[in-house]
């Protein structure tokens, strides 16, 4: 996929219904995430689209060593969700903000962690000179986009939390286990893609 067919995708239509079903029954506190999209060049003209994402620290102490996307609460000083996205993922891996697309947003995600988080999606720079916060990330890695495009690589399980039933989603990759809200973000991005494509 191109990054113009992405964004013709994504562009097309409204989101669906999100996938994720999990409800805080508590006051939940504003997170945002970046999901970072990168155009790479192949051998020749070609070229592929790369989602970027972050191994968490094994120290921190809420999902330590779990696979994420930049991004953490919202601050009183960011002036929107955008912003905290974007300062977020500046702070955990140096990017720069200059050199960043904003596509636009899925639907928030509750989480079992009291947050309610939405994902803003970007395309990046292939040119970025990452700095990694070792504080916060212990790796940065790249998964090409048609990896989950392939709904043979979706997996779930049902759980039962707090006498409420829902799925916990899987997206493997090589050595990285890709689960929880990162994933069921990717689903519900993909749905989408793969809808938008199907109704074009």
């Amino acid at each position: 996929m191109t990054k113009n067919e992405f964004l013709h995708r994504f562009q097309l239509q409204s989101l669906s219904e999100s996938t994720h079903s999990y409800q805080y029954n508590r006051q939940l506190k504003n997170a945002a995430v970046l999901i970072p999209i990168v155009e790479v060049e192949l051998e020749g003209k070609n070229k592929q689209l790369d989602i970027l994402f972050t191994k968490r620290a094994d120290h921190l102490t809420h999902h330590a060593g779990q696979v994420s996307f930049p991004g953490g609460k919202v601050e009183p000083f960011d002036g929107g969700l955008i912003n905290t996205a974007l300062r977020e993922a500046q702070e955990e891996i140096g990017l720069n903000i200059n050199e960043i697309e904003i596509v636009g947003q899925l639907h928030p995600y509750q989480t079992i962690s009291g947050y309610i988080v939405t994902p803003i999606i970007a395309f990046i720079s292939a040119k970025q000179n990452y700095i990694m916060d070792d504080n916060e990330v212990a790796e940065i890695f790249q998964v090409p986009l048609h990896h989950f495009l392939n709904t043979d690589n979706h997996h779930s399980i049902n759980i039962v939390q707090k006498n409420s039933h829902h799925q916990v989603h899987f997206m493997p990759y090589q050595q990285y286990n890709i689960w929880g809200a990162t994933a069921a973000m990717l689903k519900d991005l993909m749905i989408h893609l793969s809808y938008s494509k199907q109704t074009n």
